[in-house]
């Protein structure tokens, strides 16, 4: 039997690798489309919805870069990510599904299981993230990281347009009662828990991150070849992924809000529009990493941050322009979804090919600690933009936020022209053991 070369040597263990990332992608756009409307029924303030909405986004910047740099230096029989992930993501599938249960009592005991949440979720992404670059060669990790990127965007799928409906069907359970707004979110725990064990069983992680007596880079080491160095391309390229964040999480938490307050669709509804991206996100995100392995990571996310800040600036018209050509609502509800796909598609793209021009000036030893500054200025970004744009639709309405997008993504293409660094080089690393 010919053996297998280039990325397809790798594709098996990049699919159970992605198992990490499906349980992100399903609890994610779950979390960004329904919270919001839970805490609704106890707030009126749009700038307070956005503001509790930064829970998730202020716990993550503090806890994904300790805890991407504590598995960096954690040396155990099972691996130095797989300790981490075991523990934190069966917790966050219990919270998760606590969620509506907690929004049926009250206010305070919603924030407090979002709490908890949060504190699991992110304690076990960058672990979760750091797998992949830990196994895939550097010049195959934007088809790696399009596979993976996949794996979260087909979960998003089953969140947004499988679960997502389930939020306005009423049926009695046993124990739970009526199901309606509570069903998504106890099948989506269930599944969390389901491929978590399944990560655990297939993937093994490489016995150089057994032993412990290898070399592990220093945090403050690793911080000055960012920051300190005369080849800047990874401060630049995380500057650039503040300014894309703060446009994008400035608009995500509000999508089904707009969808049922100014398109007038029903909450089950509403939550397909965030499945657009989703659905985009999934279908494009392999090709992406396959674009950019021809014409570049930094020419194939330039391209993309054009493009969707003038999607932004169309859905800025969007529903002025149906509402003057008096179309009926599922027209305007389609034509809306359509912009969104279209959003997602070069979403994905930035997304996608972002993360490995970090991990490219990376190295083994310090792999998580880059992992950990990604999520940093990404979730940083996420902890300012709700409560800015919250406060924009209080003060001029839904619209602004789509103009705020388009121009933080417009400032983000301008900072990425002085990038230089992140394309891949052919090198050998020893694979991962998949069993």
């Amino acid at each position: 039997m010919k053996e297998k070369s280039g990325f397809a040597a790798y594709t098996a263990t990049t699919f159970l690798i992605g198992l990490g990332f499906f349980t992100m992608g399903l609890m994610d756009p779950l979390y960004d489309a329904f919270v919001p409307i839970f805490l609704r029924d106890y707030l009126e303030s749009k700038q307070l919805i956005g503001t509790v909405m930064t829970l998730d986004n202020l716990l993550a910047l503090f806890l994904i870069p300790v805890f991407s740099a504590l598995s960096d230096r954690t040396r155990t029989r099972i691996g130095r990510r797989m300790p981490y992930i075991i523990v934190t993501l069966p917790l966050s599938a219990l919270f998760f599904a606590s969620i509506p249960f907690a929004a049926a009592r009250t206010f305070w005991a919603l924030v407090v299981v979002l709490f908890f949440l949060n504190m699991a979720k992110q304690a076990a992404r960058g672990p979760v993230v750091a797998l992949m670059p830990d196994t895939i060669p550097g010049e195959y990790r934007s088809e790696a990281n399009g596979v993976i990127n996949t794996m979260g965007g087909v979960a998003a799928i089953v969140g947004t347009v499988v679960l997502s409906p389930m939020m306005d069907i009423s049926i009695q359970l046993p124990l739970i009662g009526d199901s309606r707004r509570k069903l998504p979110f106890l099948l989506a725990g269930v599944l969390v828990v389901v491929a978590t064990i399944l990560l655990f069983s297939f993937v093994k992680e490489r016995s150089q991150a057994k032993k412990p007596d290898d070399k592990r880079e220093p945090l403050l080491a690793s911080l000055k070849l960012v920051f300190g160095s005369k080849d800047r391309s990874a401060m630049w390229v995380l500057l650039s992924i503040f300014l894309w964040f703060l446009g994008y999480q400035g608009v995500l938490p509000f999508v089904t809000l707009y969808a049922t307050e100014v398109l007038g669709t029903s909450e089950g509804i509403a939550g397909l529009s965030v499945g657009m991206v989703a659905v985009a996100y999934a279908v494009f995100a392999i090709p992406s990493g396959i674009v950019a392995h021809r014409i570049g990571r930094k020419k194939t996310i330039r391209i993309s941050l054009v493009v969707v800040a003038v999607l932004m600036v169309a859905v800025f018209f969007h529903q002025p322009l149906v509402t003057a050509a008096g179309v009926s609502g599922s027209v305007a509800l389609i034509s809306f979804w359509v912009l969104l796909f279209v959003f997602g598609v070069f979403w994905g793209a930035i997304v996608t090919n972002s993360f490995p021009m970090l991990w490219q000036m990376a190295t083994y030893a310090n792999m998580g600690i880059y992992t950990g500054l990604y999520y940093f200025f990404s979730q940083g970004a996420a902890v300012l933009a709700p409560p800015i744009t919250g406060g924009l639709i209080d003060l001029a309405g839904y619209r602004a936020i789509f103009v705020y997008c388009s121009v933080c993504l417009i400032a983000a293409f301008l900072l990425m022209s002085r990038v230089s660094g992140g394309e891949p080089e052919k090198r050998e690393i020893d694979s991962a053991v998949v069993e």
